[in-house]
């Protein structure tokens, strides 16, 4: 059964109206850019987490989406998600703007005033001594802790920080342990709605993403963690993948870099495609996107429930995926439906077979001795007189999976015979994963230096 992880550290909220540096101070916080800004108003939408630490310590901090009055809409999807979030924190530090206080801030105000012994207010965009002179009608609200900060320069961030640990209760929480390299990171990628916060919320037992009908509904990278028979998992949420054509907006450009750098971070990513739209050119796109970082990655055929039902409707679709896009022949397709939760537990753990394959290694006399029975049964194909020969193969690295092979000569070494190998090394436990192999140059005997080039999957 699939059960969401607790957070071992107290968790603390950045709350505000839209534009006042709310996603610039978690950035400082957290030690890197990981909440989009933007002067748009409205960027954040859903509550985007991360650990901070300050003197040894460490609490989980979520910057929120801005609340506006009246909201409606998206507005209002955003307004609760970042009030569900202040619910569950330990803490909640206030951001206003120095320059302006302004009637939705001063109904955010008013809505915390019943947690106010929760709340830190942080007036933020203080670069210098002289706005100092403002802060009287901010004191005025009668919240006892206030500091004058500069989130853009880090001005007075230290003070506040020291300010929101000192005010939380350590004591009954275990220090957390360095992230395990159990932990299996599965990135969500996809074109808009095929279902990926739709996915991440059924894994996490939660409405963590907001799920909306409207294209670009997430913008920032949502990240959950969970538990499938004693294995954890971290799955981040990312937003959806359009042509470049379609980008227009910057906030939109950044969300989708962002979610192309998250390959980086994952073991497997799960590409969400419409089982009813089928594989599209923007798909082919991403995977080609995973391979080239030698990441594994299932093909997920997402709202199966609304096509027809069968083993035989699911091969005939895997079958059209693979003609379309033969280069992601190795890839697994599986078919499941994120809004019933059907299939959802089986897909995990085919991302951890499939993880477990981008770590594996193979010792080189084991390789040696398989290569001698595949050469001899398929021998290398001559080039008029002159033969190819295969010296030596040894893995080099995983993630991505690599192995080098020496041959007498790399020019013109055919590929179809570099696909048969690789077919080959594939059944010794590396099925489902896109492998890289290079060609080395080496004479009978001894090494020497010669041309290399490296075949990725996309070139064979």
């Amino acid at each position: 059964m699939i059960s969401p992880r607790d957070e071992a550290v107290p968790q603390v909220a950045i709350a505000g109206r839209p534009n006042v540096g709310k996603s610039t101070l978690f950035n400082r916080f957290v030690g890197r850019r990981k909440a989009i800004t933007d002067p748009t108003p409205g960027v954040t939408r859903d509550p985007v987490g991360g650990v901070w630490e300050h003197r040894g310590k460490k609490v989980f901090l979520r910057d929120t989406g801005g609340i506006r009055p009246g909201a409606e809409g998206m507005d209002a999807l955003v307004a609760r998600k970042s009030r569900e979030a202040f619910d569950r924190a330990a803490c909640i530090i206030l951001v206003l703007d120095v320059q302006e206080y302004t009637a939705e801030d001063e109904e955010l105000v008013a809505s915390l005033r019943s947690c106010a012994d929760r709340v830190i207010v942080a007036v933020n965009k203080v670069d210098t001594e002289k706005r100092e002179e403002s802060l009287g009608e901010f004191w005025a609200l009668g919240f006892p802790r206030l500091f004058a900060v500069s989130a853009a320069h880090g001005r007075n961030c230290g003070q506040l920080a020291d300010e929101v640990f000192a005010s939380l209760d350590f004591s009954s929480r275990e220090e957390p342990a360095a992230p395990s390299r159990e932990e299996i990171t599965l990135a969500i990628l996809g074109k808009p709605n095929t279902g990926k916060s739709t996915l991440l919320n059924r894994l996490l037992g939660e409405e963590l993403s907001i799920v909306s009908d409207i294209p670009g509904t997430t913008r920032d990278i949502i990240e959950g963690r969970l538990e499938l028979k004693g294995k954890p998992y971290r799955i981040l949420d990312t937003a959806g993948i359009r042509r470049k054509s379609h980008v227009q907006e910057n906030v939109e450009y950044y969300s989708v870099t962002r979610a192309i750098d998250s390959i980086e971070e994952a073991d497997v990513v799960l590409l969400l495609i419409d089982a009813a739209q089928g594989l599209a050119d923007q798909d082919k796109k991403i995977a080609a996107q995973i391979v080239k970082k030698g990441r594994g990655v299932i093909l997920v055929l997402n709202k199966w429930d609304l096509m027809p039902q069968g083993k035989k409707a699911l091969a005939e679709a895997a079958d059209r995926i693979r003609f379309q896009f033969p280069v992601l022949d190795f890839a697994p397709v599986e078919a499941v439906s994120a809004r019933t939760g059907w299939n959802v537990e089986a897909l995990l753990e085919k991302a951890a077979r499939i993880a477990a394959q981008t770590d594996r290694r193979v010792e080189t006399g084991v390789l040696n001795r398989a290569l001698e029975d595949w050469v001899e049964a398929t021998p290398p194909p001559r080039d008029g007189r002159r033969a190819y020969k295969i010296r030596f193969i040894t893995q080099v690295r995983t993630r991505p999976v690599r192995f080098v092979l020496f041959v007498n000569r790399t020019e013109g070494f055919p590929a179809s015979y570099i696909g048969y190998i690789k077919n080959k090394i594939r059944g010794l436990g590396f099925e489902d994963i896109p492998l890289e192999i290079e060609l080395r140059a080496r004479a009978a005997g001894t090494p020497k230096s010669g041309s290399s080039r490296r075949l990725r999957e996309t070139r064979t």
